[in-house]
């Protein structure tokens, strides 16, 4: 959906972020009115689309995905132009979101529900998870096809109609993401609604579940007005994530997969790392390789082949950046690069004070802290001294270190020598603390979050009579 209310003139617009001279989308945004019509349609289409059965969700889940795949370069390429993301990358995200559609395209068929035998007496006692009726989706800029469809085909398979908000960054490609999935699914069953804020306040006050992906400010504010009527709501908010590198790890090794986790697509990830813990010895060799690293990595035009770190975001997002790190010691990057785009070297910095920005907040950018423990314990009590609890990648080739390493971290998911970044999407995605809040997401887990679960005592009409 692309109309607006009659209140609105206003217009959403997206910029490429390596030439912010072009102009990716300029839609009119939907506005509050249009956005509540759109819940409402959608909730008119729910009916026949959960009634239609599994077979016929199925079928359509697989249309959509093969809807994708067949415009996988085009779909590629619009990720590059307009949210930055380097080509290997924008590739990958189109292939996953394909096996994403492909994956809950079979979850119809699941059971949804169990028999039990009644406590006492004759009779059944069943369970059966019904859909909760329209989900909304607000959803990032980052990941532009894997992210939407990572919420949208559970909610969809389960029986649930969508409508989805994405970023304003976004807005081309969630634009071209629905016209694909439309041609596989029935009317108003998938709806997009360009916007910003208030077109994002106003999904939330009219839907019957909300699933949201961004900022911690703003995550905190869907949780709550969603809990203001008594909504299901999960929303995931980043991380300020740590690799814990141990004595007896491969420095050279270790810090090619931390360098990967901190410049890959300039560090626009939840699961980017964000701070480097070296332990005990550890910490001079690993100094030297992870610095090597990261200058090897230059900022570059994203649809360069073989780019591994392109523009951040916006202007903003760049002095953000820079911002974090100055009076700091700079081991490598520290500087804007250059061109047209909004460029920033890959950085790593050292001696950062107790409170600094860059130990309490998710900064967003291909930017590190290199900190020390003196020895394990204390470096899981490092990880752990931050608001977030979504990743930690730990490097060691001790498997009783890894194992006393993973009893103690507060994070979601831990990832035992491999870069932080990287999500299974047929397993649970979430963290702890500040960096999640309700169900996970992705997995047959999803399923839970979409879906109520209704209890059923059947028993004879002539017993239930006496």
């Amino acid at each position: 959906m692309t109309g607006t209310s009659l209140a609105t003139t206003a217009r959403t617009l997206s910029h490429n972020p390596a030439d912010p001279r072009e102009t990716v989308a300029d839609v009119p945004s939907t506005g509050t009115w249009a956005t509540v019509e759109a819940v409402d349609r959608a909730r008119d289409a729910q009916r026949a689309w959960y009634a239609a059965g599994a077979a016929a969700r199925s079928a359509a889940l697989t249309a959509a995905a093969r809807a994708v795949e067949e415009a996988g370069a085009e779909l590629a390429e619009l990720a590059v132009r307009e949210v930055g993301k380097p080509a290997a990358e924008a590739h990958a995200e189109v292939a996953r979101t394909v096996a994403i559609l492909r994956y809950y395209a079979q979850l119809p068929y699941d059971a949804t529900g169990s028999v039990h035998e009644p406590a006492a007496g004759s009779g059944l006692l069943l369970t059966r998870r019904r859909p909760r009726g329209v989900a909304g989706l607000v959803t990032p800029w980052n990941f532009p096809f894997a992210i939407p469809v990572w919420k949208a085909a559970p909610a969809l398979a389960a029986g649930n109609t969508v409508v989805l908000k994405p970023a304003p960054e976004a807005t081309a490609c969630a634009l071209r993401l629905a016209e694909l999935l439309q041609q596989a699914l029935p009317e108003r069953v998938f709806t997009v609604v360009p916007g910003a804020a208030p077109e994002g306040n106003a999904l939330v006050t009219a839907v019957d579940a909300v699933s949201f992906t961004g900022s911690t400010v703003t995550g905190g504010a869907v949780v709550r007005a969603a809990n203001a009527r008594g909504i299901p709501v999960q929303a995931e908010t980043g991380g300020l994530n740590a690799a814990l590198v141990l004595p007896d790890a491969d420095p050279a090794r270790a810090a090619a997969h931390i360098a990967a986790a901190i410049a890959g697509y300039a560090g626009q990830k939840c699961t980017a790392t964000s701070r480097v813990i070296a332990v005990g010895s550890a910490l001079g060799p690993l100094r030297d390789a992870l610095a090597e690293a990261l200058r090897a990595v230059v900022p570059a035009d994203p649809a360069t082949p073989g780019t591994v770190c392109g523009p951040v975001i916006s202007a903003a997002a760049r002095e953000k950046v820079l911002d974090a790190t100055r009076g700091l010691p700079v081991l490598a990057g520290g500087r804007a690069g250059e061109g047209p785009g909004w460029y920033v070297e890959p950085t790593l910095v050292e001696q950062a004070p107790p409170g600094h920005e860059l130990l309490r907040e998710e900064v967003f950018g291909p930017v590190a802290v290199l900190l020390h423990a003196p020895d394990l314990d204390r470096a899981v009590r490092a990880a752990n001294a931050v608001p977030y609890g979504l990743v930690t990648s730990v490097h060691t080739g001790d498997l009783d270190a890894a194992l006393h390493g993973l009893d103690g971290l507060d994070t979601g998911m831990i990832r035992i020598n491999a870069p932080s970044t990287g999500v299974d999407f047929h397993l649970p995605f979430g963290g702890t603390k500040a960096s999640s809040h309700g169900p996970r997401e992705q997995g047959r887990t999803a399923l839970d979050f979409y879906t109520s679960t209704r209890t059923y005592s059947l028993h004879r009409a002539a017993d239930s009579a006496t």
